[in-house]
Parts: structure tokens; sequence; C-alpha cells
């Protein structure tokens, strides 16, 4: 699962709206749920309505007539040859005659008393007296049949589909209905307009007529979601999305956009270069452009500080190119000293004297010419070359009978500071006098090797002049033993010596190898 705090903020903003106007979303579909159940309940309570308006006048007709019909039948049971009563019956359905509903009040099987024969006819004897019998003609219309009260005289009414279909007519607007006259399983549809497709709903509703068994049924076609109720659904879900989604992209255009673009310019940026917030015409955020500005004169502000640290520091790199100059014209003013005074001078023993000090005078002198032309790069001093140097002054400097003396070198290029050359120049220079004052035409050997511990390296002086006798025992006597061990404390690590093999030992620091 991804780190939430490494998803970006578009998406955080983004999400954080979705969760915040989840609960008026859903507070919005709720109300829309609500109010299609509202139009459901209320199309229902129409049909209730509609279904028993057309029931009421079907059953006033139906019952009406039979009315009369059973009370002629009764007296013309009693009368065969009352013709008002006749007269009375026609009257009563005058209208319903217009429209083709027939009637005949008569004897079973012989001459109508009153009204016509017609078909169709019963297949059988109508109910007991008083009860009134149903026949639904299939697609024609219906047939009603009552007795007399003595069931010597059936009285028939016949109404056609089209009078039964105008009376039973709501007078409400109901369009998209369906109006059947129910007896058992036989039907008679009065009126369908009613479209059912394959996701269409039906809801119905039955009321008695009061004649017989028959029934007024009513249903009504819908579909289970309307058009506008579609939209009426959907609308709070879209509204919802769209709201987080217009509050994310104004927040990316106004807000994460413009940090974007000013993150890049800040990580583009390089110390020296002048920093200029980016234009940006669609980002109004004032804040944005203050943050802007903010960053530019910090930059500024930070140029005009490395622009006096670099002035800063040419200026101390000239003075201090000026002292090494002074001091590198002063040895060379000492040594020259020293060279005159060693001219003058009268006896072996003080030409030795100064050219022992020279040596010294030149050891130090070599370290500092080094050091100076390795300052630009800062990397410390090459001891492979100072010490290649210092060994070649001093076999020029070396007595007449020190003509035969070779120094052979083995040195890695190895870097060291200032104060570490200064103590290996001066100790090589030690040991080499000391090797001198033995035996004039020895032969010695310096090397320089890394070790295993990283930034550590040996410095080995050796020669056979060095081995242990007496004559160097006496002339280590004294100040020398103690310059040389000086020297050694001052590189930080203990100088050792193997008098068989005439050899000195120290290991140094370095800092940086070729």
């Amino acid at each position: 699962m991804r780190d939430p705090a490494r998803l970006a903020t578009g998406l955080k903003m983004f999400l954080i709206l979705v969760l915040a106007l989840l609960p008026l979303g859903m507070i919005a579909l709720i109300a829309t749920l609500q109010s299609t159940r509202t139009a459901d309940v209320e199309r229902r309570a129409l049909l209730r309505v509609a279904a028993t308006e057309s029931a009421r006048a079907l059953s006033i007709e139906l019952v009406g007539d039979m009315g009369a019909l059973r009370t002629a039948a009764n007296v013309l049971a009693a009368d065969p040859g009352n013709a008002e009563s006749c007269d009375r019956v026609r009257s009563i359905l005058a209208v319903q005659t217009s429209r083709d509903a027939r009637f005949s009040i008569g004897h079973r099987g012989q001459t109508a008393l009153c009204g016509e024969r017609f078909a169709p006819s019963f297949p059988g004897e109508a109910g007991a007296s008083g009860d009134i019998v149903s026949r639904i003609v299939p697609n024609e219309g219906l047939l009603l049949a009552v007795r007399s009260d003595d069931r010597s005289v059936v009285a028939k009414a016949y109404f056609p589909l089209v009078l039964l279909a105008s009376v039973g007519r709501p007078t409400g607007m109901m369009p998209g209905y369906r109006l059947s006259v129910v007896s058992g399983e036989s039907r008679l549809a009065l009126r369908d307009t009613a479209q059912f497709g394959p996701f269409s709903r039906e809801e119905h509703i039955s009321v008695p007529l009061g004649v017989g068994d028959l029934n007024a049924e009513m249903s009504l076609s819908r579909v289970p979601l309307t058009a506008p109720e579609i939209v009426a659904l959907i609308a709070p879900l879209l509204m919802w999305f769209a709201a987080a989604a217009i509050a994310w992209l104004v927040t990316d255009r106004l807000l994460l956009a413009p940090l974007k673009r000013l993150r890049r310019e800040l990580v583009a940026y390089r110390p020296g270069e002048s920093f200029t917030p980016p234009p940006d015409s669609r980002t109004p955020a004032v804040e944005l452009q203050e943050l802007g500005e903010t960053f530019r004169r910090i930059t500024a502000i930070v140029a005009d500080h490395e622009a006096d640290l670099a002035r800063g520091l040419e200026h101390q790199t000239r003075l201090t190119r000026e002292v090494h100059h002074r001091v590198k014209n002063n040895l060379q003013v000492i040594s020259s000293l020293i060279n005159l005074h060693a001219r003058g001078a009268k006896g072996a023993e003080a030409v030795r004297a100064y050219a022992s000090i020279q040596r010294r005078v030149d050891a130090l002198s070599v370290v500092h010419r080094n050091y100076f032309a390795e300052q630009e790069v800062n990397r410390g001093l090459n001891l492979r070359s100072v010490l290649g140097e210092l060994a070649s002054n001093i076999r020029a400097t070396a007595p007449e009978g020190s003509a035969r003396m070779q120094i052979m070198l083995e040195l890695e290029s190895l870097y060291v500071t200032q104060d570490t050359a200064v103590a290996v120049s001066f100790l090589v220079t030690e040991l080499i006098e000391l090797a001198m004052q033995v035996d004039p035409s020895a032969t010695l050997a310096i090397t320089l090797r890394s070790v295993d511990l990283p930034g550590r390296a040996e410095l080995a002086v050796r020669s056979p002049a060095l081995q242990a006798n007496s004559r160097l025992t006496k002339h280590m006597a004294g100040s020398v033993a103690r310059v040389i061990e000086g020297l050694g404390r001052q590189l930080r690590s203990p100088l050792s010596q193997d008098p068989e093999r005439g050899r000195f030992a120290v290991e140094i620091g370095y800092v940086a190898r070729d």
C-alpha cells in the first residue's frame, strides 16, 4: 500500500474535499430518493382515487338500471299486460338505448313481454330472485340478468363495451392506464392506454362494483426510473463530484501549480545567479507573489555576501602570497649570509658548522617553496617533491669528503600538511647529517610507503653508517638524539630504530595521494 505521506498534495486535497462534501451529497441523494418515494405515493393515491371514481360510476349505472328492470319484472309477473311499467323502463334506459344498450323482460323461451329478444343469452337459468347474474362477452360488452320475486319473469340487459368505457372513464387526467371489468377468470378491457416495456412496473387496484362478483380493476404503468427521476438521482452525485473537482482544480491552478514552478526555479538556482520569480498572470495569489519576492531578496543578499567573501578571500590570498614571498626572500637572504660567512671561515670545523646550518635552512626553504607552489590547489605538500629537492640540495652542499655519497629515493606521491612536511624535512636532514658525520661517503636510502591503515604512511631512512657502532653512539650523544626524538614527537608517532640494519622509521599521516 502506498504511503499516504507520499501522495501528491493535489490528490490529498481532492480526497479531503470528496470526504468533506460526502455528507452533503448523501443528504441531497436521500432527499431525492424521498421525493421519488413521495411521487410514488402520490401516484398510487391518484390511482386509488381514479379506480374508486370509475367503480362508483359503473356501479351506479349498472345497479340503477338493473333495479329498474327488477321492478318492471315484478310488475309484469303480476300483470303481463301492464304496458306502463315497460314504458317506464324504456324511459330510464333511453340514454343507453341510443348507445346500443338493449333490454328484454319476459318468460324464458317465450315472446318478450317488454323490450326485445337479443343475443347473446345466458347458457343457463338466471340466479335466485333478486340476485344479479353477470356474463362478460369478450371484447363486446357485459350481459346482466335478474329474476322477479316469484322467479317467473327474467329481465336482461346488455351493456356494450363503448358504453361501459364512457361511463367508467375517470374525470381526472390519467394518461397511461388500463381499466377492466373482471368476473372470475373473465375480463373485459374497457380502456387500455398503458405501455409496458421490459423495465416497466405495473401498479393496480381492484374495487368491487356491488353487482354480482364484478370488480373494476385499474392498472397504471410506470418505468422504474423516469428520465427526470434519473436526473434527480444523479444530480446530487454529479454536484458532489463536481464541487470536489472544481475546488481541487482551483486549488491546483491558484496554489499548487505556481508552487511547483517556484520550486523548479529554486532547484535550478545556482549561487551567484540572480533569482527571478517566474511570471504567471494566471496566479492572482498575493501570498505566492510575496513568497517569490522574498526568495529573490534572500538570493540577492546571499549573492552580495558571497561577493564580499570572494573579495575578502582574494584579498587574503594576496596577503598570504605576499607573506610567503617575503619569507622566501628572507630565507634566501639568510642562506646567502651563511654561505658568505662559510667562505670566510677559518678552519674545517667552522666550515662544516656553517654547512650544517645552511642545510637546515635549505630544508625549511624547500618546504616553504613547495607549500607556496601547492597553495593554489589546496591539496597539501607533495612529500615526494619535497624530499627529492631536499636530497638534491644536501648532495650539492655536502663536504668535499662526501663527494661519493649517494642518496636513493623510493617515494610514493603522498600529500601532507605543512607542519608534517617541516618535521619530516628536518628529521631527514638530521639523519643524513648524522650519517655524513659517521661516514662522509655513506650511501643512504629514503623510502615512503603507505601502510594498511587509511591515511597513514611509513617514512624510513636506512644507511650502513646508521648501524650500531661507537662513532654513531658518540655523534648521537647530546643534542642530536634529543632533536630526532623531538621531531618524532612532533609527528605524533614513535621513532623506531633498527641498529643492526641501520634503519630509522616513523609513521606519518597524509591527506591525499595521486
